[in-house]
């Protein structure tokens, strides 16, 4: 439990407009609940614990996505409310992780009402582009975003607001059944989201580095770089190899080779 100052508030508070920005933006990725929990645990002095529960939660919403006009969970106000309830309430970090789902649809929820009066905002910014008022189109644009961006904060601000014996009580309220069951069920979102990774990424290609990373994975004496070093050279390598990287080279070396192929991948990134 930690008593926040009056910065920290509002840093907390930026951080939940700025990930409320983000769920629409989708550039910087600072709705992700990796980035916010540890945002807001490096403003609180619990850098480790946000790292642990952002983590957490970001292998619950790793499958996540819109497609189409289907709506996903919310990770945003997920990640940041339980976030505050666990590194500023008390609340423990299975109990952030299962009052997360939850959260994230109504966060969904939430989302999908700014999104309805967003239409009329576009509509206004129609009227003004046909006005020629490039004012009005900002202005348009702008307040849709800064909607997103309460949509976050807002919930974020009642959390603070609220004593942390009450939210203890509230929480302490809800019968174990339904925590247990929400955790369970947490735990089976993660298996289904690294499965859609998967199922995305997967091709004849693709299969032989994901069983190479997972007979790695069980080397106890490579770290994360090390295990990102090897799959780095071994990107590099099969971009070398592959045939639809060579097509070029066959036939004399005109235009395409492998090397200015490889180039300009690495340019790209």
């Amino acid at each position: 439990m930690v008593d926040l100052n009056f910065i920290q508030i509002l840093l907390i508070l930026i951080v939940a407009l700025f990930a409320g920005f983000e769920s629409v933006l989708d550039v910087f990725q600072l709705h992700q609940p990796i980035i916010t929990g540890a945002l807001i645990g490096a403003i609180t002095g619990n850098l480790t614990d946000g790292l642990i529960l952002g983590g957490s939660l970001q292998l619950i919403v790793l499958g996540w996505m819109n497609i189409g006009a289907a709506q996903a969970p919310d990770a945003a106000i997920a990640g940041v409310v339980s976030a505050i309830l666990v590194l500023v309430k008390g609340a423990s970090n299975s109990e952030g992780i299962a009052i997360a789902i939850p959260l994230a649809i109504a966060g969904q929820v939430l989302t999908i009402f700014v999104r309805t009066l967003a239409v009329g905002l576009g509509h206004y910014a129609d009227r003004k582009a046909e006005d020629g008022n490039i004012r009005g189109v900002e202005v348009a644009n702008l307040t849709g975003l800064l909607l997103q961006g309460l949509r976050v904060a807002l919930p974020a601000a009642a959390v603070i607001a609220v004593p942390a014996e009450t939210v203890t009580a509230a929480i302490q309220a809800i019968p174990d059944w339904i925590t247990g069951g929400l955790a369970v069920g947490g735990g089976m979102i993660v298996a289904v989201g690294y499965a859609m990774v998967i199922n995305m990424m997967a091709s004849k290609t693709t299969w032989p580095f994901f069983f190479i990373g997972f007979a790695l994975a069980a080397v106890t004496e490579l770290n994360l770089i090390a295990m990102g070093i090897i799959g780095l050279s071994l990107a590099f390598i099969y971009v070398q190899i592959a045939p639809e990287f060579n097509q070029g080279s066959k036939g004399g070396g005109g235009g395409g080779s492998v090397d200015d192929q490889l180039d300009e991948i690495l340019e790209d990134y």
